[in-house]
Parts: structure tokens; sequence; C-alpha cells
């Protein structure tokens, strides 16, 4: 069965975002290229990608306007905007838990949780996300958008593996299904 992931950086105090809902600090971090080079082995296991509006727009308008960055993939985009889908970009109002749990049952490879936060919480909270590829990035930001919010159910992960590269931790965490 394909596995939901949430792969995503974090500041040290838990932030994936700052209180502008900017992730450019994340290029300052001189993140070093056996960590970064995580990514392309992680993106090969991986045809679709699931994500917010937030995510999406700060994709298209600011992190890379002239090409879509997941060409190829089947990205769905969680929304309540009525746009025309695009070559492998679907939007939909569909609840977070029921599409990933719909797109779970479907042949693949594993699905990405890509962002944002409200994404990723929901599924969380029902436990849909079977592995967490969290990359710790040597900085804090003091406030802005949160990775974890306050309330998740008491859940439980066993360590897979732990990558640390000068300042920078990459931990991946399976969820452990009791």
């Amino acid at each position: 069965m394909r596995k939901v992931i949430l792969y995503i950086s974090t500041s040290i105090d838990g932030y994936i975002a700052d209180s502008n809902g900017k992730v450019d600090w994340i290029d300052s971090c001189n993140i070093p290229e056996d960590v970064a080079g995580s990514y392309d082995r992680f993106i090969a296991d991986v045809d679709t990608v699931v994500m917010g509006w937030t995510t999406y727009h700060q994709i298209v308008t600011e992190l890379s306007p002239d090409v879509w960055v997941y060409n190829g993939l089947h990205s769905y985009v969680i929304t309540h905007r009525q746009k025309e889908d695009a070559e492998d970009i679907h939007f939909t109002d569909e609840r977070p838990c029921d599409l990933v749990g719909r797109l779970k049952e479907l042949e693949g490879k594993d699905i990405w949780i890509c962002g944002g936060a409200s994404v990723a919480n929901q599924l969380m909270a029902e436990g849909l996300v079977d592995v967490l590829h969290l990359t710790v990035l040597p900085v804090t930001l003091g406030n802005g958008i949160r990775l974890f919010n306050d309330g998740l159910p008491l859940s439980r992960y066993s360590l897979t593996k732990l990558n640390q590269s000068a300042d920078v931790v990459e931990m991946i965490y399976a969820h452990k299904r009791e």
C-alpha cells in the first residue's frame, strides 16, 4: 500500500514559515549537499503531491512562477476556490482526510504531503501520515506558521533514519500503528 509522507523543513523552534508566510529563510541555512540530495532520493518514490491553496499559491507566485516544479506528478490542491484543473494539477474542495484516504487505496507510488500546516495537521489528527521526514534547520523564527498545532492526539513514531550534516539534522520517523 502507498505511504503518506510529510516531507518538510522546519526551524529549530518548530516553524515552517515566518510570520508573513514566507520560506525564504530556508535558503539562508546553507543546506549541505548530502541533505539537499535527499530530496532526489525521496521524490523518486513519489507520484502524488498534496497541498493546500496557500502552498500552491506560494509556489506559482514566488518560488517557481514560470515552471510547475512538480511536473509529471499528480498534484492535488485543496481549495474552496473554483479553478480549472491544469495538466497534472487537480483542484479539489474534498476534505484532506477523505482525499488522502481515497488516494491511498489507488495503485501507485507514495503520496507526499507538501504543505501546508493545516493540511498536515488534519491528516496527523486522523493518523493518516505514515512517515514524517523532517529536516530541522539551524534557525529560530520566534513566530510564524507552526508545523504542528496544539491538540494532536497521542501518536507514537519510530526513528528509522537520522542524518546530521553540518548544522542540519534530517530525521525520518515511521508511524507506529497500535
